[in-house]
Protein backbone atom coordinates (compact mmCIF):
# COMPACT_ATOMS: atom_id res chain seq x y z
CA UNK A 1 0.00 0.00 0.00
CA UNK A 2 1.14 3.15 -1.24
CA UNK A 3 -0.05 5.82 1.16
CA UNK A 4 0.28 9.92 0.01
CA UNK A 5 0.30 12.83 2.56
CA UNK A 6 -0.22 16.69 2.24
CA UNK A 7 3.45 18.76 3.96
CA UNK A 8 2.66 21.03 6.25
CA UNK A 9 2.72 24.22 7.08
CA UNK A 10 4.02 24.28 10.14
CA UNK A 11 7.99 22.80 10.19
CA UNK A 12 10.83 22.39 12.72
CA UNK A 13 12.73 25.53 13.38
CA UNK A 14 16.24 23.89 12.32
CA UNK A 15 17.67 20.89 11.39
CA UNK A 16 19.56 18.47 13.66
CA UNK A 17 22.24 16.72 11.18
CA UNK A 18 24.74 16.60 8.70
CA UNK A 19 23.63 19.33 5.36
CA UNK A 20 21.25 18.34 2.03
CA UNK A 21 22.70 15.60 0.15
CA UNK A 22 20.20 15.50 -2.58
CA UNK A 23 21.66 12.16 -4.08
CA UNK A 24 20.59 10.39 -0.83
CA UNK A 25 16.71 11.09 -1.11
CA UNK A 26 14.34 8.69 -2.06
CA UNK A 27 12.65 8.95 -5.55
CA UNK A 28 16.02 9.49 -7.34
CA UNK A 29 14.76 9.85 -10.64
CA UNK A 30 13.46 13.34 -8.94
CA UNK A 31 17.01 14.65 -8.57
CA UNK A 32 17.17 16.64 -11.41
CA UNK A 33 14.20 18.49 -10.93
CA UNK A 34 14.72 19.08 -7.55
CA UNK A 35 18.07 20.87 -8.47
CA UNK A 36 16.12 22.91 -10.49
CA UNK A 37 13.72 24.16 -7.81
CA UNK A 38 16.07 24.39 -4.92
CA UNK A 39 18.36 26.28 -7.18
CA UNK A 40 15.57 28.83 -8.28
CA UNK A 41 14.00 28.78 -4.07
CA UNK A 42 17.41 29.54 -3.29
CA UNK A 43 17.97 32.44 -5.85
CA UNK A 44 14.65 34.35 -4.89
CA UNK A 45 15.73 34.58 -1.29
CA UNK A 46 19.06 35.83 -1.75
CA UNK A 47 17.59 38.34 -3.99
CA UNK A 48 14.47 39.51 -1.56
CA UNK A 49 17.57 39.46 1.09
CA UNK A 50 20.06 41.45 -0.81
CA UNK A 51 18.03 43.70 -3.62
CA UNK A 52 16.11 46.02 -1.62
CA UNK A 53 12.44 46.37 0.13
CA UNK A 54 10.94 45.68 -3.91
CA UNK A 55 12.61 42.85 -4.24
CA UNK A 56 11.70 41.21 -1.35
CA UNK A 57 8.19 42.37 -1.40
CA UNK A 58 8.50 40.47 -4.56
CA UNK A 59 9.80 37.59 -3.31
CA UNK A 60 7.25 37.37 -0.33
CA UNK A 61 4.60 37.39 -3.17
CA UNK A 62 6.01 34.56 -5.43
CA UNK A 63 6.02 32.14 -2.64
CA UNK A 64 2.22 33.30 -1.19
CA UNK A 65 3.95 34.78 2.05
CA UNK A 66 3.20 37.89 4.00
CA UNK A 67 5.43 40.88 5.55
CA UNK A 68 6.05 39.08 8.76
CA UNK A 69 7.18 35.81 7.22
CA UNK A 70 10.40 37.51 5.75
CA UNK A 71 12.80 35.42 7.72
CA UNK A 72 11.78 32.92 5.54
CA UNK A 73 13.47 33.96 2.24
CA UNK A 74 16.71 34.21 4.91
CA UNK A 75 16.25 30.37 5.42
CA UNK A 76 15.88 29.58 1.69
CA UNK A 77 18.61 31.31 0.63
CA UNK A 78 20.92 29.27 2.44
CA UNK A 79 19.19 25.81 2.30
CA UNK A 80 21.99 23.80 0.88
CA UNK A 81 24.43 25.03 3.79
CA UNK A 82 21.55 24.18 6.70
CA UNK A 83 21.01 21.08 8.78
CA UNK A 84 18.73 18.68 8.01
CA UNK A 85 16.27 16.16 9.87
CA UNK A 86 14.15 12.99 8.61
CA UNK A 87 10.88 14.64 7.07
CA UNK A 88 8.73 13.18 9.87
CA UNK A 89 10.15 15.12 11.71
CA UNK A 90 10.58 17.98 10.05
CA UNK A 91 6.84 18.27 9.48
CA UNK A 92 5.53 19.40 12.40
CA UNK A 93 1.48 20.51 11.90
CA UNK A 94 -1.66 18.78 13.08
CA UNK A 95 -1.62 15.64 10.61
CA UNK A 96 1.89 14.69 12.06
CA UNK A 97 0.72 15.57 15.59
CA UNK A 98 -2.15 13.06 15.19
CA UNK A 99 -0.30 10.36 13.18
CA UNK A 100 2.47 10.61 16.05
CA UNK A 101 5.54 8.98 14.62
CA UNK A 102 7.73 9.21 17.62
CA UNK A 103 5.30 6.84 19.65
CA UNK A 104 4.11 4.37 17.07
CA UNK A 105 5.35 0.43 17.73
CA UNK A 106 8.62 -0.57 15.67
CA UNK A 107 6.63 -2.56 13.21
CA UNK A 108 4.42 0.00 12.59
CA UNK A 109 7.33 2.66 12.19
CA UNK A 110 8.95 0.06 9.80
CA UNK A 111 5.26 0.70 7.50
CA UNK A 112 4.94 3.73 7.88
CA UNK A 113 8.58 4.27 6.36
CA UNK A 114 7.84 2.14 3.87
CA UNK A 115 4.63 2.90 2.75
CA UNK A 116 4.29 6.75 3.09
CA UNK A 117 5.05 9.26 0.73
CA UNK A 118 4.95 12.95 1.32
CA UNK A 119 3.83 15.95 -1.28
CA UNK A 120 6.21 18.79 -1.57
CA UNK A 121 6.65 21.97 -3.15
CA UNK A 122 10.17 21.92 -3.06
CA UNK A 123 11.10 18.41 -3.22
CA UNK A 124 8.14 16.89 -5.39
CA UNK A 125 8.29 13.62 -3.15
CA UNK A 126 9.50 12.35 0.06
CA UNK A 127 9.96 9.51 2.39
CA UNK A 128 9.57 10.10 6.31
CA UNK A 129 13.26 9.19 6.51
CA UNK A 130 14.53 11.24 3.89
CA UNK A 131 16.69 13.98 5.11
CA UNK A 132 15.94 17.51 4.31
CA UNK A 133 16.20 21.49 5.55
CA UNK A 134 13.12 23.04 6.97
CA UNK A 135 11.86 25.34 4.75
CA UNK A 136 9.12 27.73 2.87
CA UNK A 137 7.97 26.47 -0.31
CA UNK A 138 3.90 26.38 -0.98
CA UNK A 139 2.84 24.37 -4.00
CA UNK A 140 0.71 27.66 -5.18
CA UNK A 141 4.17 29.22 -5.35
CA UNK A 142 5.47 30.77 -8.62
CA UNK A 143 9.59 30.65 -8.94
CA UNK A 144 11.68 32.63 -11.67
CA UNK A 145 12.51 30.59 -14.32
CA UNK A 146 10.69 27.43 -13.00
CA UNK A 147 7.12 28.94 -13.18
CA UNK A 148 4.16 27.55 -11.72
CA UNK A 149 5.00 24.73 -9.25
CA UNK A 150 2.07 22.47 -9.38
CA UNK A 151 2.27 22.83 -13.15
CA UNK A 152 5.80 21.83 -12.91
CA UNK A 153 5.51 19.02 -11.05
CA UNK A 154 2.40 18.05 -12.50
CA UNK A 155 4.82 17.17 -15.67
CA UNK A 156 7.97 15.56 -13.52
CA UNK A 157 5.56 13.29 -11.17
CA UNK A 158 3.80 11.57 -12.89
CA UNK A 159 5.77 8.04 -14.13
CA UNK A 160 7.10 8.69 -10.71
CA UNK A 161 4.33 7.97 -8.49
CA UNK A 162 3.15 5.37 -10.75
CA UNK A 163 5.79 3.48 -10.42
CA UNK A 164 6.13 4.10 -6.67
CA UNK A 165 2.25 2.77 -6.42
CA UNK A 166 3.22 -0.45 -7.71
CA UNK A 167 0.56 -2.78 -7.40
CA UNK A 168 -1.28 -2.36 -4.18
CA UNK A 169 -3.83 0.03 -2.97
CA UNK A 170 -3.34 3.61 -2.56
CA UNK A 171 -4.99 6.27 -0.35
CA UNK A 172 -4.04 9.59 -1.00
CA UNK A 173 -4.92 11.87 1.70
CA UNK A 174 -3.31 15.15 -0.25
CA UNK A 175 -5.05 18.63 0.03
CA UNK A 176 -6.42 19.08 -3.33
CA UNK A 177 -3.18 21.95 -4.54
CA UNK A 178 -0.82 19.11 -3.73
CA UNK A 179 -3.18 16.22 -5.23
CA UNK A 180 -3.59 18.68 -8.58
CA UNK A 181 0.27 17.30 -9.26
CA UNK A 182 -0.44 13.60 -9.84
CA UNK A 183 -3.62 12.17 -10.98
CA UNK A 184 -3.63 7.94 -11.13
CA UNK A 185 -3.85 7.13 -14.70
CA UNK A 186 -6.79 4.85 -15.30
CA UNK A 187 -5.13 1.94 -14.85
CA UNK A 188 -4.28 2.57 -11.33
CA UNK A 189 -6.93 4.83 -10.52
CA UNK A 190 -9.54 2.19 -9.36
CA UNK A 191 -7.05 1.09 -6.80
CA UNK A 192 -6.53 4.63 -5.37
CA UNK A 193 -8.73 5.58 -2.27
CA UNK A 194 -9.69 9.43 -1.69
CA UNK A 195 -10.98 10.21 1.82
CA UNK A 196 -13.08 13.64 2.44
CA UNK A 197 -14.04 14.27 6.50
CA UNK A 198 -17.23 15.45 6.94
CA UNK A 199 -18.66 16.72 10.32
CA UNK A 200 -21.92 15.68 11.40
CA UNK A 201 -23.10 18.06 13.74
CA UNK A 202 -26.63 16.60 14.03
CA UNK A 203 -28.32 13.63 11.62
CA UNK A 204 -29.29 14.83 8.06
CA UNK A 205 -26.94 18.37 8.83
CA UNK A 206 -22.98 17.82 7.30
CA UNK A 207 -19.74 20.10 6.77
CA UNK A 208 -16.74 19.29 5.81
CA UNK A 209 -13.59 20.33 7.92
CA UNK A 210 -10.33 21.65 7.42
CA UNK A 211 -8.08 21.80 10.49
CA UNK A 212 -9.96 19.16 12.00
CA UNK A 213 -10.01 17.10 8.49
CA UNK A 214 -5.92 16.90 9.11
CA UNK A 215 -5.94 15.45 12.65
CA UNK A 216 -9.17 12.90 11.46
CA UNK A 217 -6.05 11.92 8.36
CA UNK A 218 -3.49 11.56 10.73
CA UNK A 219 -5.36 9.24 13.32
CA UNK A 220 -6.55 7.06 10.49
CA UNK A 221 -2.82 6.51 9.02
CA UNK A 222 -2.15 6.04 12.66
CA UNK A 223 -4.43 3.12 13.46
CA UNK A 224 -3.87 1.69 9.83
CA UNK A 225 0.05 1.13 10.37
CA UNK A 226 -0.82 0.32 14.45
CA UNK A 227 -3.21 -2.74 13.23
CA UNK A 228 -1.07 -4.06 10.57
CA UNK A 229 -3.20 -3.37 7.58
CA UNK A 230 -1.70 -4.69 4.31
CA UNK A 231 -4.59 -4.32 2.12
CA UNK A 232 -4.46 -5.81 -1.21
CA UNK A 233 -7.07 -3.98 -2.76
CA UNK A 234 -9.01 -0.77 -3.26
CA UNK A 235 -11.56 -2.98 -1.52
CA UNK A 236 -9.78 -4.43 0.90
CA UNK A 237 -8.30 -1.22 2.01
CA UNK A 238 -12.18 0.83 2.88
CA UNK A 239 -12.80 -2.71 4.54
CA UNK A 240 -10.16 -2.06 6.82
CA UNK A 241 -11.14 0.98 7.39
CA UNK A 242 -14.51 0.02 8.61
CA UNK A 243 -12.89 -2.49 10.96
CA UNK A 244 -11.15 0.06 12.53
CA UNK A 245 -14.52 1.63 12.95
CA UNK A 246 -14.14 4.56 11.07
CA UNK A 247 -17.94 5.41 9.43
CA UNK A 248 -17.26 5.09 6.14
CA UNK A 249 -19.38 6.16 3.47
CA UNK A 250 -18.11 5.08 -0.25
CA UNK A 251 -19.56 7.35 -3.34
CA UNK A 252 -20.63 6.28 -6.40
CA UNK A 253 -17.89 5.16 -8.58
CA UNK A 254 -16.90 6.89 -11.59
CA UNK A 255 -14.99 4.71 -13.99
CA UNK A 256 -11.63 6.08 -14.77
CA UNK A 257 -11.69 8.05 -11.44
CA UNK A 258 -10.56 7.19 -7.89
CA UNK A 259 -13.00 6.31 -5.60
CA UNK A 260 -14.05 8.39 -3.25
CA UNK A 261 -15.07 7.90 0.60
CA UNK A 262 -16.47 10.00 3.00
CA UNK A 263 -15.56 9.58 6.69
CA UNK A 264 -18.05 11.16 9.02
CA UNK A 265 -17.33 12.09 12.62
CA UNK A 266 -19.82 13.28 15.26
CA UNK A 267 -16.82 14.37 17.76
CA UNK A 268 -14.00 16.52 16.48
Amino acid sequence: MLILLPPSEGKADAGTGRRLDLTRLSLPELTPARVEVLTALMALGAAGRSDGPGAADAALTALGLTAGQRGELARNARLDRAATAPAGQVYTGVLYEALGLATLPPGALRAARRSVLVSSGLWGAVRLTDRIPPYRCPIGARLPGVGALSAYWRRVLSPVLTAAAGGGPVLDLRSAAYAATWTPPAELAARTVTVRVLHERRPGERTVVSHFNKATKGRLVRDLLVAGARPRTATALIGALRDLKYPVEEQPVTAGRPRQVDVVVTEL
